[in-house]
């Protein structure tokens, strides 16, 4: 038996959510969650209202504030975590562990323009949790004091319950910013696919129309990923995923790729099948029992349900003759001996060009001369489309995952597929385009950037962005997880990044196996400079007074990547380490930065970097100390002036 609750039993009757309530069952366009619009009201009872200015506009309670907090500067920094890293020095690949609000803005200055195509599934707001900053300039604050670097016992999340009244007013105030800050870090080309469900696609519909403008609409993929026996009104078993462009005029009118997993194992399948079954019928009865058995898992080439010596294949009816009259001739069928049916408009091909498709093998007949010929397609010819529908088990994405971690039990709930994904950015992402997911769970997309790399040897680049939420040790999976060491879904998603990485590699003779990509991760943290936790921006009022600037817990590299956000530059950017009259120099993009954070700085030093401008010629230098490391005024004041003597006039310090 259940206690009463005396919040909501012990309390008295609420009146006017009743009357509310009982005015929203006959008129609900007048109540907008759980708020009456009295004109409104008025006008659904027939009285003379004034006539106000209306438009066309998709608004919301907050809907203004949300903007605020996309252009409210970060004073956050990223820092960098070599130790949970693979590969370091040579990876391009990134992940932030953070909120990727606080990272989005962070990111404005390096990759404004530079990523090609983002991925994100986004919590499909089904009563879950959200952060919600207490004041518009705040959020870094709020994430700190979520993530327990600040210690504040009063920070409590609360659920986005439909009965707050604001159901759909916070979600929709938590997607805008972001999605604002993810539109400026897409290249003019660039594209946005966002999964959601029924709770909220009409509303995401809204705000991308808002934000991308309609006309940059790409399309809507319908994908059916499950079947519900259930009893219910109506079984759903679909969900959707919105395409949006950058500028719809700068993507390319038509999107065919030729990438894909399934083609490459079905290539790996033919090729045994082939070896084992020289008899073309034996071939075709044993093919014909492994495509019933795997058909479930060959989206999209699950029509491909025939072998011949050449391969696997299915019949295409492109022998028909679209929109006019084509050819008239007699293809005769070669066990009736008669004359196969006909299309409608007669045939594609002239007469010699059929003759040569015979020749070739290349004619699906029918059991009897009824049915109309086809042309048969074989896998390495397949190039796929972007349907509007889609059909792929919804189990696939929890396939992959499992694929990786083997021996432990479940840990994460509901991943997407690979396969899907993989083949969303082979539409759009070429050879060394960034691929981006700031809502990145598992780290499904990571996993599809890679495959897809090792498919067509291209070299993309993935960008992933995981709050480190807390698992829920009241589920299975989050009881699973934690036993096995896991703190947060964002430790999940590294851990799955380095088990993709690792199955790269092959073990020979007792060889270890070799690692093929890596990634570099970053944290979320505030800001390594005490300035700058007041003014993001102030970067540009250089030579601060004497004091120590820089907090006690941060090292020389944190303080380096703070350096490389505020001067716009890839976080991937090669970082070469010199020694000069003893003290490190860190040479950033073949010396485009040359930063010293160094104690006791010498004129050796200046000399030094002023030597090193000569030998790398960058087009443009700047250089950065630690203001406390010059021993004196003097020797400060003559360090600028070596360094612009050599043609370097941006000179700072910390």
């Amino acid at each position: 038996m259940d206690k009463l609750d005396p919040k909501t039993d012990g309390a008295s009757a609420d009146i006017t959510a009743e009357n509310i309530a009982a005015l929203e069952a006959l008129f609900p366009e007048c109540v907008t969650e759980g708020k009456i619009d009295f004109e409104v009201l008025r006008e659904l009872l027939g009285s003379e209202v004034e006539d106000r200015p209306e438009r066309y506009s998709f608004n919301w309670n907050g809907k203004s504030r949300a903007r605020r907090i996309a252009q409210t500067p970060s004073t956050g920094t990223l820092r960098p975590c070599r130790e949970e890293s693979v590969n370091w020095d040579t990876t391009q690949n990134i992940f932030i562990e953070g909120d990727n609000l606080e990272v989005l803005k962070l990111l404005q200055k390096s990759y404004h323009k530079r990523v090609k195509m983002i991925y994100i599934d986004p919590p499909y707001n089904t009563g879950k949790e959200f952060i919600y900053p207490d004041k518009y300039q705040d959020n870094l604050v709020t994430y700190l004091r979520f993530t327990g670097q600040y210690n504040d016992e009063g920070f409590k999340q609360s659920s986005n319950s439909e009965t707050s009244g604001r159901y759909h007013t916070n979600w929709l105030n938590m997607m805008l910013p972001r999605l604002k800050l993810a539109r400026n870090l897409l290249t003019d080309d660039g594209v946005i696919f966002i999964s959601i469900d029924d709770h909220e696609v009409h509303n995401l519909r809204g705000l991308c129309d808002a934000l991308f403008g309609e006309e940059n609409w790409i399309g809507t993929v319908i994908w059916k990923n499950a079947t519900d026996n259930n009893p219910s009104r109506v079984a759903v078993e679909h969900e959707y995923i919105h395409i949006y462009a950058k500028n719809i005029g700068r993507v390319d009118v038509a999107w065919k790729t030729k990438v894909s997993d399934i083609k490459t194992q079905l290539a790996g399948v033919a090729r045994e099948f082939i070896e084992n079954y020289p008899n073309d019928i034996k071939r075709q009865e044993a093919y014909t029992e492994w495509f019933r058995e795997n058909k479930t898992y060959l989206w999209p080439l699950d029509r491909y349900k025939y072998i011949d010596a050449q391969g696997i294949y299915t019949g295409s009816q492109s022998v028909h003759n679209p929109g006019r009259e084509g050819y008239r001739y007699d293809v005769i069928h070669p066990i009736t001996k008669r004359p196969c049916k006909e299309p409608l408009m007669g045939y594609r091909f002239p007469p010699s060009t059929m003759d040569e498709l015979l020749a070739c093998g290349k004619v699906l007949f029918g059991d009897d001369e009824t049915k109309i010929i086809e042309l048969k397609v074989y896998t390495d010819e397949f190039e796929d489309k972007l349907s509007s529908v889609i059909s792929l088990d919804g189990r696939l994405g929890m396939y992959d995952f499992r694929a990786l971690f083997t021996d432990e039990a479940k840990i994460f709930t509901n991943p997407k597929p690979v396969r899907m994904i993989s083949q969303f950015i082979s539409f759009v992402a070429g050879e060394s385009d960034i691929v981006m997911d700031f809502f990145a769970g598992s780290c499904a997309t990571a996993q599809a950037v890679l495959d897809l790399n090792q498919s067509d040897k291209a070299s993309r680049r993935f960008f992933m962005i995981q709050l480190p939420e807390k698992l829920d040790a009241q589920t299975e999976a989050g009881k699973n997880a934690m036993k096995l060491g896991f703190k947060t879904i964002s430790e999940i998603g590294k851990e799955r990044i380095r088990r993709v990485i690792s199955s790269r590699g092959t073990s020979q003779q007792g060889h270890a196996p070799v690692i093929a990509d890596g990634f570099r991760v970053f944290k979320l943290s505030a800001s390594n400079i005490k300035p700058w936790d007041a003014d993001p921006d102030d970067l540009e009022s250089s030579l601060f007074s004497a004091v120590e600037n820089i907090k006690l817990d941060r090292s020389e590299l944190d303080i380096l990547y703070e350096l490389l956000l505020k001067y716009g530059l890839d976080l991937a950017v090669p970082v070469e380490e010199r020694a000069i009259a003893g003290k490190t120099v860190y040479v950033v993009g073949a010396g485009a930065l040359i930063v010293c954070l160094a104690d006791g700085v010498s004129l050796e030093v200046a000399e030094g970097i002023a030597a090193l401008k000569a030998e790398l010629k960058p087009e443009i230098t700047r250089v950065v100390f630690k203001d406390a490391g010059f021993p004196s005024d003097v020797v400060k004041t003559n360090t600028v002036q070596i360094l612009r003597q050599a043609g370097i006039d941006d000179v700072k310090s910390l």
